[in-house]
């Protein structure tokens, strides 16, 4: 599995899985359920991960949607 995005921004997530959806591509959120520690402020940021498989594809989608900053590190 690779991290695509963190953040802790729930409109962003909500969309980057949409598109992720949208394109059949299988995604998996991390930490979504985190609120219970930091008190549901929202602090600490939720991940997106996609299997190695379908990174390249699950990038490409988000640089076409124009969230290409909102992508981690592909290292």
């Amino acid at each position: 599995m690779r991290e695509l995005v963190r953040t802790n921004d729930v409109v962003l997530m909500s969309a980057v899985g949409a598109l992720l959806d949208g394109a059949n591509i299988h995604h998996l959120v991390l930490d979504s359920n985190m609120s219970i520690m930091d008190g549901s402020l929202g602090v600490l940021p939720r991940r997106i991960l996609v299997h190695e498989d379908d990174n390249l594809a699950a990038r490409r989608l988000l640089t076409d949607a124009g969230l290409a900053h909102e992508l981690r590190d592909n290292d």
